[in-house]
């Protein structure tokens, strides 16, 4: 495993080049932790939304789910940048009612480019933003769940689906962003999670390239543990029962970071992998601290001697 690499950041921080993969406000999470401590920060963003204003939207303009995307745009936002608070501004009226500001304006700047993955660069551009933020996938993707019923196509419906045992993509093999699959190759920390087991993590993951680029990977794989379980799309599900989905998924991990506080562990010994505990939780006691999460995250950093 690689020893860290030192770089400095647009925020001025030395340290080490860190990706996180993932989904939803899991993400979201974790690039805030990251900020704290990383000298090189990327975002590789699930696509695969299809409800709410995302759905829409991907359904009005053939652009890949914009929502998880604007998330992580916020979270790596310059401090002050009066654009961030308003990327997150909901329209409540007629026509626009539920769709963000940073959702239309992706969209907007997707049609006048003519490239998606443009358009998010710009936003990062315009907020001033530590890090880069990349689509898993400049395509559009859907994704398919496995359940002992059968199949169930769409992350909408498949988050509200029990007894899941597998995800993949429709189409299977999308092309990876080529810049996503770089940043994994050179980065000294991989992480993924916490966040919706399937429907985020999994689903960034189902990119056949980004898993296999991840398995390759000379860099540190670290998995936030979630801190509860999620109906019902994990109902049951412990901290083994989570990486045992990752790794019969072909996921690889070196440690599982959890708060020994929150959701059991299970039977580690029955998916290997080191286990460190942690404090995580915020001062509500139901989700991850930003803080907390980025001084135990950058405590797992390799140091060179």
């Amino acid at each position: 495993m690689r020893a860290e690499a030192r770089s400095t950041g647009p925020d001025g921080v030395a340290g080490p080049k860190v990706v996180a993969l993932g989904g939803g406000y899991g993400l979201s999470t974790t690039l805030r932790a990251v900020r704290h401590y990383a000298g090189s920060i990327t975002g590789v963003v699930s696509v695969a939304d299809d409800g709410g204003s995302s759905g829409r939207l991907r359904r009005t303009f053939g652009i890949p789910a914009p929502g998880d995307l604007r998330r992580c745009l916020v979270a790596l936002a310059a401090h002050g940048n009066p654009w961030a608070d308003a990327l997150e501004h909901r329209f409540t009226a007629d026509e626009l009612a539920g769709h963000p500001l940073g959702n239309i304006l992706i969209a907007g700047l997707a049609e006048t480019t003519g490239d998606f993955g443009a358009a998010i660069d710009l936003l990062l551009a315009m907020l001033g933003a530590t890090g880069r933020v990349i689509p898993a996938t400049r395509g559009l993707v859907h994704l398919k769940a496995t359940y002992p019923g059968g199949e169930v196509e769409g992350e909408a419906t498949i988050g509200r689906t029990a007894g899941l045992t597998g995800v993949s993509l429709v189409p299977f093999d999308p092309p990876a962003h080529p810049d996503a699959l770089d940043a994994i190759a050179r980065a000294d920390q991989i992480v993924f999670g916490p966040g919706s087991l399937f429907t985020s993590v999994l689903a960034v993951l189902a990119v056949p390239e980004l898993r296999q680029a991840v398995a390759a990977a000379t860099g540190q794989r670290v998995y936030v543990a979630n801190l509860a379980e999620q109906h019902p799309e994990t109902t049951g599900y412990d901290v083994a029962a989570h990486v045992h989905a990752l790794r019969s998924h072909g996921v690889v991990i070196d440690i599982v970071l959890h708060d020994p506080r929150t959701l059991a562990v299970g039977d580690m010994e029955i998916v290997a992998g080191d286990l460190v505990a942690a404090d995580l939780v915020d001062d509500t006691g139901r989700f991850h601290d930003p803080f907390k999460l980025g001084v135990a995250l950058r405590g797992l950093v390799p140091v060179a001697d």
